[in-house]
């Protein structure tokens, strides 16, 4: 077996950049910081030196000095008490030609000062960086100036570096511990940025969650069976091609969530997402389909495996979807012709009757009464098949009716067929037109006490048809056409979606239905028009639900 070769995971990189980013970042801060106090720290020694030296500058003390024959015998004092008093590295006062008057060192009186005067010697107070006897300083220079204006001697104050920066040292302690801090806090939040992502991607790498996202993609969009996933806020989060081409849903999928009631969805299904409920091969009837519903709810563990309470967290559910509409209309093709195999089975078996009681009688002598008998059967037999081939003009719907009529003899019932001479054509598809009244019939059968009465009627929009029965009548109306649930075992087609095939073949011709129900039976009332329209059917009304 060959492992795949060990990547960081999309929580282990990171928790990588981050860390890198925040020390980066908290080093760049921390220089600058640094260079900025250092900056600082100069500036304020140069301020204060310069404030020193033109104070120095500028007392007469200083003038008179310079006057005696040995001034360093009166400044050095003087300067040694002011470096002390100020803190200051050197108090250094020179003649013009460079030579020393004072100095920290006493060795260094009468020797040449090391820097630049030349702006003092023209009268100017300067500052500047240089590096002499005491090592690299921040000095400086002011002119001394006597009565009358002339340059007599130069003062220089100055702090060495080193000293500028001790004293920096000594802020650098909390500067440094602020980089630190801001260092662990931003590793801390990484840390936790990265358990959180690690969790929610169950520490996949970016190439592993890529190859998902192509599969899922690849998948999503190539299975045969409709798939919608809603969460548990009730919002449908996404679905695929096939589920919206079953349930006539904008094609793309969904930018966000969608509350499920924005959506135009058949009730029964649109409730049975709503209850978030384990589904099981459900049948669920459309307007024009018929699917096959499986439903389950999805859990995510939490780190230990469970909530808090012990059970796993549900996120929302899955829900699939298989077109079983081809599969229901055959079935419902082999169901009529089941019945008309028993409608042939119960005429056989009726035409055997008869001719037992012909040739009987005719045993027993009485061929006038067994004329007259098999004379009077075939008339009403005749009579019936050429009324209906006479004023129906679709074969397949006038076998239907002869072979209902044969069933209901066979079951003691009577079956009464009333169709308008002038009926004609009727502009449905012969097999929805089986559909619808084959289903009816069929019904009215089974619910009926003594008898059912079919009628079919030329109107001036169209044909209506009509079956009624004398039966307990229908409970809840609206649920019957609109439940569309199987209540034998799963495999079995054919049961508990009757109605819900007549809904939609009523509402692929354009017509509408009318139900009158009570206990004195049900109505069942169909209208085609003449010509297909786009409306769609009418709802199926309860009113008027006595007879």
């Amino acid at each position: 077996m060959i492992r795949p070769h060990p990547r960081w995971s999309i929580a282990a990189r990171l928790f990588a950049l981050q860390v890198v980013f925040v020390v980066l970042i908290a080093a760049i801060a921390t220089v600058w910081t640094i260079r900025s106090a250092r900056a600082d720290a100069d500036a304020s020694a140069a301020r204060a030196c310069l404030a020193l030296a033109t104070g120095v500058a500028d007392n007469p003390f200083v003038v008179d000095a310079l006057a005696t024959s040995d001034p360093s015998a009166t400044l050095q004092p003087y300067a040694l008490d002011l470096m002390r008093d100020t803190s200051t590295d050197f108090v250094t006062i020179m003649a013009p030609d460079r030579t020393r008057y004072t100095h920290p060192d006493p060795d260094e009186i009468g020797r040449p000062f090391v820097g630049t005067i030349a702006p003092a010697l023209d009268g100017r107070s300067f500052t500047e960086t240089y590096a002499g006897t005491l090592g690299p300083s921040v000095r400086a220079v002011v002119p001394v100036r006597d009565a009358d204006g002339e340059v007599v001697a130069i003062v220089a104050a100055g702090v060495t570096v080193l000293a500028i920066a001790d004293a920096l040292g000594q802020r650098l302690p909390p500067v440094l511990l602020a980089a630190a801090a801001t260092v662990l806090i931003g590793a801390l939040g990484s840390w936790l940025l990265s358990r959180y992502l690690r969790r929610v991607t169950r520490g996949r790498g970016p190439e592993e969650l890529g190859r998902l996202l192509d599969y899922y993609q690849g998948v999503l969009h190539s299975v045969r069976e409709g798939l919608l996933l809603v969460d548990d806020r009730g919002r449908l989060t996404l679905y695929n091609d096939q589920a919206a081409h079953l349930l006539d849903l904008p094609p793309g999928g969904v930018d966000r969530p969608v509350p499920l009631d924005r959506l135009d969805l058949p009730d029964s299904l649109a409730q049975l997402l709503v209850d978030g409920r384990r589904a099981d091969d459900e049948v669920h009837v459309t307007d024009d389909r018929v699917l096959v519903v499986n439903q389950q709810r999805t859990g995510i563990g939490s780190p230990g495996g469970a909530g808090r309470d012990g059970a796993p967290r549900t996120s929302g559910t899955v829900t699939t979807l298989r077109d079983h509409t081809e599969l229901t209309q055959l079935a419902g093709e082999v169901e009529t012709m089941r019945t008309l195999s028993d409608a042939l089975r119960s005429q056989t078996h009726e035409f055997s009757n008869r001719l037992h009681t012909i040739v009987s009688l005719i045993e027993l002598g009485r061929g006038d009464e067994a004329l007259r008998f098999a004379a009077t059967e075939l008339d009403v037999d005749q009579r019936l098949a050429d009324s209906l081939v006479a004023s129906i003009e679709e074969p397949t719907l006038a076998a239907l009716l002869l072979g209902k009529s044969a069933q209901a003899r066979e079951r003691s019932v009577e079956l009464v067929i009333d169709v308008d001479p002038l009926l004609g054509v009727v502009d449905v598809e012969p097999r929805d037109l089986v559909t619808v009244l084959g289903n009816l019939v069929d019904n009215a059968l089974d619910a009926a006490t003594t008898g059912v009465r079919f009628t079919a009627v030329r109107e001036t929009s169209g044909a209506r048809f009509e079956v009624a029965d004398d039966g307990p009548g229908v409970g809840d109306v609206e649920r019957a056409f609109h439940r569309g649930f199987s209540t034998k075992r799963p495999g079995e087609t054919g049961r508990g979606v009757g109605l819900a095939l007549v809904r939609q073949a009523v509402s692929r011709a354009g017509g509408r239905i009318h139900v009158a129900t009570g206990d004195g039976g049900t109505v069942f009332s169909v209208t085609f028009p003449d010509a297909r329209h786009d409306d769609g059917p009418d709802a199926p009304d309860e009113s008027g639900a006595g007879r």
